[in-house]
C-alpha cells in the first residue's frame, strides 16, 4: 500500500489535508482532543471510509455518523473512495463529548447540566490518483495500480510479487566503446528494451501543482545501482531524458494537473555483490509547498521495489547454441574435429583468430556464459575472468555487443592464482537436496582444503559475486591438489535418462581395475600412448608394476573421494548417480616445489559435452583387439544413456600444456525454461 500522512485535526476550527483516492490515512483523533473527553462521534460523507479499531481487538464502522469511547489505544483511519474537484469539498465532521464541570482549561470552569461537545471540521482534498506502476506480478507486463499488490515488498517464488531491472550490460549501438550502462543516455529502440517500464500515473484537480510538487527519488546509497530516463512525447531515444542515476538521486517533476501519465525507463547499473543485495526502491513523494515559508512537507508516498536480476550460470544438460574455440599456429587437425562435433550438435561455431587470441589457447578460462532474466527480456552474459593473459580482449571486444552482456570481477592486475580462471568454475544441473530444491543448480569452485602459505584461493571478490547472485548456491570443491588446480579436471556432467544427468568423475581405481583385467586377459605387453609420436610407449604389465606411479594414484583417488562425497552431500547424489572414467595422473613439482597431479595420459572427463554429442580427449590407451581399450571402456559407460562419444587428438596441442578439449572451448547454452523469480533461495 501507498503511504499517506497523519492528520491531527484542531478543535473548533477548520483542518486542510490532501488524500489519495483507495489510501489509508491515520487521524490522530486522541492527540486533539480537549482534556476531560470520553467519546467522540464522527460525520463523514459517503465518499470516506473511516475505519475505528481498538487494541485489541479491531472493529471496523461503516460511513455516516458513529459514536466511540475515547481509549488510549484507538486507532482511527480513514480512506477516500471518490475525488474532489476543489478543497473542502468533502466535510468531515468529528465532535468530542466531555462530561459537565470538567475543566478545559487552567482557571475556566464550565458548569451545564448537559454533555459538552467540541467540533472539529475536516477539509479533505480528495486526489483520484497518484500512483508507481510496474511489472510487479512478473508477467511482462505493467498492471494498472488498482490491480496491484503492495508494491513496497519483493518476494520470492511462483507466488511471490515485485519487480525485476536487469543489468543492461551489453552494448546495442555498435559504434559504442562501452557497455550501455556505462552512458547516460538511450542509445536506440533495443537499449530501451534492457530496461524497466514504470508508469506514474495522476489524475488531480487542474489547480492542485500550484501548491503541490511530486519528486522521484531513490536512496543515496542506491544511486549508483540505477538510471532512469524520463519519457517525452514522442519514441526516439533522444526524447528520454536521464532524470536519477549515480551523484542524482532525486528529481523535481513538472506536471499539470488533470489526468496525466509519464513514463520512466530504468536500467541497473550493478549487480548483486557483497555489499549491494540486489534491491532498489524506487519512490514518488508528494510535497505540500502551500506555505512558501516553510519546508516543503511530505504528505504521501508511493514506491516500487526492484531486484536486479542475477547472473546464472548454464550446465552441460542444457542444449548447446554456440562453441567458442581459439585457431592456433598448429591445432588445425583439433578445429577440424571440434568443427565437425558442433555441426553434429547443429549449434553455431566461433573461432577465435591467432591475432585475437595472441597465442591463448584457454577458452574456458577465460570466460564463463551466462546469462540475465526478467519477464520482458532475457540476455546472455559473459562473465570475463581475472586471469588476463592473451585471451583477455577478446570477451569484451569481440562477445560483448547488441544482446549480449559482459561482467568482470575480481583484480585486473596482479594477485592471480590459476583457480581464479574459469575451468575452476562449473555448475550442476538442477538438484533436490532433502526437501531442498536447487532448480538452477548449483556453481562449483575449487580451493584448497585448508588456508596455508603454499594454499591458493579463488580470489574472494569472484566468491563473493557468485554467493551474492543467490540462485544457484556455491559449493567449494578440494582441486588445489592439481597442477592447474581446476575443477573441470576431475568431474563433468553429461546429459542422461533418468535423473536427468550423471556426474563423472575421473577414476584411477577405474583405470587400474581395467588395466588388471586386460592383464588377466593375457594383454600385458598392450601399449599405451602407440600412435603418439615422440612419446615413450609403456606396457600394461610396466604401469600396473610401477609403485611410485600406483602411490601417486592412491593420493589421487583419496582427493577425489574426498571431493565425491563432497558432491553426493551437498547435490543430493546416490552412487548411481556417479559414473567412473578410468583415468591416471601423476605427480610433479610446481613452480615452487610442490608436488601436484596432473593427467597421465589425456584427460578424458575434461570433455565437450553438446547436448547428446561428447567431445572426449583421445586417451591413446592400450589397443586391444583393433581398438583402444581405454575408449570402449567409455562408450560402455556413457553410450547406454543415450550419449554419442567422440575422440579427440589434442595430445600435444593442449595436453602436453596441462590441459584438454573443454579447456580449449567455450559453451552459450539455452537458458532454463525455470523462472529464477519462482525459486526461494
Amino acid at each position: 500500500m501507498a503511504q499517506g500522512t497523519v492528520i491531527h485535526v484542531a478543535p473548533e476550527q477548520p483542518t486542510y489535508a490532501v488524500c489519495v483516492l483507495g489510501t489509508e490515512t491515520q487521524l490522530d483523533v486522541c492527540g486533539s482532543a480537549p482534556e476531560g473527553c470520553t467519546s467522540f462521534s464522527i460525520n463523514a460523507p459517503p465518499e470516506v471510509v473511516v475505519d475505528v479499531a481498538h487494541s485489541p481487538p479491531a472493529k471496523k464502522k461503516p460511513s455516516g455518523s458513529s459514536k466511540w469511547s475515547l481509549d488510549p489505544g484507538l486507532e482511527v483511519s480513514l480512506r477516500l473512495m471518490a475525488a474532489s474537484t476543489a478543497t473542502g469539498d468533502l466535510k468531515f465532521k468529528g465532535r468530542e463529548n466531555r462530561l459537565p464541570g470538567k475543566a478545559l482549561s487552567s482557571g475556566t470552569r464550565l458548569s451545564a447540566p448537559a454533555l459538552y461537545t467540541h467540533q472539529s471540521l475536516l477539509l479533505l482534498r480528495g486526489i483520484s490518483e497518484i500512483s508507481l506502476s510496474a511489472d510487479i506480478t512478473r508477467t511482462g507486463k505493467v498492471k494498472p495500480a488498482r490491480a496491484r499488490k503492495d508494491p513496497r515488498t519483493w518476494t520470492w517464488g511462483a507466488r511471490g510479487q515485485g519487480a525485476i531491472l536487469l543489468v543492461n550490460c551489453d552494448r546495442d549501438n555498435p559504434k559504442s566503446s562501452t557497455m550501455d550502462c556505462k552512458d547516460d543516455k538511450v542509445s536506440n529502440s533495443e537499449d530501451l528494451q534492457d530496461m524497466s517500464l514504470v508508469t506514474l500515473s495522476t489524475k488531480t484537480p487542474m489547480d492542485f501543482f500550484i501548491k503541490h510538487q511530486l519528486v522521484l527519488h531513490v536512496a543515496k546509497s542506491e544511486m549508483d545501482k540505477v538510471r532512469v530516463f524520463q519519457a517525452n512525447s514522442g519514441k526516439q531515444p533522444s526524447k528520454y531524458r536521464k532524470v536519477l542515476g549515480p551523484q542524482q538521486p532525486s528529481h523535481l517533476l513538472e506536471l499539470l494537473g488533470g489526468q496525466q501519465s509519464t513514463d520512466f525507463y530504468v536500467e541497473g547499473l550493478a549487480f548483486p555483490d557483497a555489499n549491494f543485495p540486489g534491491l532498489i526502491s524506487l519512490t514518488i513523494s508528494l510535497l505540500d509547498m502551500s506555505n512558501p515559508e516553510l519546508p516543503n512537507i511530505p504528505v504521501f508516498q508511493d514506491s516500487v521495489v526492484f531486484r536486479v536480476a542475477p547472473w546464472i550460470m548454464t550446465p552441460n544438460t542444457q542444449p548447446p547454441k554456440e562453441v567458442y574455440v581459439c585457431r592456433t599456429f598448429e591445432n588445425e587437425d583439433f578445429l577440424k574435429s571440434v568443427t565437425a562435433l558442433a555441426k553434429k550438435a547443429k549449434c553455431k561455431l566461433t573461432i577465435c583468430s591467432k591475432e585475437q587470441n595472441m597465442e591463448d589457447r584457454w577458452m574456458q578460462d577465460e570466460m564463463e556464459i551466462g546469462y540475465i532474466q526478467a519477464p520482458h527480456q532475457t540476455l546472455p552474459v559473459v562473465f570475463d575472468s581475472p586471469r588476463n593473459r592473451g585471451l583477455k580482449e577478446f570477451p569484451i571486444k569481440c562477445v560483448l555487443g547488441p544482446d549480449f552482456g559482459y561482467v568482470t570481477r575480481g583484480p585486473q592486475t596482479g594477485n592471480v592464482t590459476d583457480l581464479d580462471s574459469f575451468g575452476n568454475l562449473e555448475v550442476s544441473p538442477p538438484v533436490r537436496v532433502g526437501k531442498k530444491n536447487y532448480p538452477l543448480g548449483r556453481i562449483l569452485i575449487g580451493s584448497s582444503s585448508y588456508p596455508s602459505s603454499e594454499s591458493q584461493e579463488m580470489h574472494q571478490a569472484l566468491q563473493d559475486f557468485l554467493s551474492a547472485q543467490q540462485v544457484q548456491a556455491p559449493v567449494k570443491l578440494y582441486s588445489d591438489w592439481l597442477f592447474v588446480g581446476h575443477v573441470d579436471e576431475f568431474l563433468s556432467f553429461v546429459p542422461a535418462h533418468g535423473k536427468g544427468f550423471r556426474l563423472l568423475l575421473a577414476s584411477p581405481r577405474s583405470c587400474y581395475k581395467l588395466f588388471q583385467e586386460l592383464l588377466k586377459e593375457g594383454h600385458e605387453e598392450a601399449v599405451l600412448f602407440e600412435g603418439v609420436k615422440r612419446k615413450k610407449q609403456q606396457k600394461i604389465k610396466e604401469i600396473l608394476s610401477n609403485k611410485k606411479l600406483r602411490e601417486h594414484n592412491l593420493y589421487v583417488e583419496s582427493c577425489i573421494d574426498w571431493n565425491r562425497e563432497v558432491l553426493k552431500r551437498e547435490l543430493g547424489l546416490k552412487e548411481q548417480d556417479i559414473v567412473d572414467i578410468p583415468q591416471l595422473f601423476k605427480l610433479q613439482a610446481d613452480a615452487r616445489g610442490t608436488l601436484k597431479a596432473e593427467a597421465f595420459f589425456p584427460n578424458m572427463v575434461n570433455m565437450l559435452v553438446l547436448g547428446k554429442h561428447l567431445g572426449i580427449p583421445k586417451p591413446f590407451g592400450p589397443v586391444i583387439n583393433g581398438h583402444c581399450c581405454l575408449e570402449e571402456k567409455v562408450r560402455s559407460l556413457l553410450e547406454p544413456l543415450g550419449l554419442h562419444c567422440t575422440f579427440i587428438n589434442d595430445f600435444y596441442t593442449y595436453h602436453i600444456r596441462h590441459g584438454e578439449v573443454h579447456c580449449g572451448t567455450n559453451v552459450r547454452r539455452q537458458p532454463f525454461s525455470f523462472k529464477w523469480w519462482h525459486m526461494v533461495p
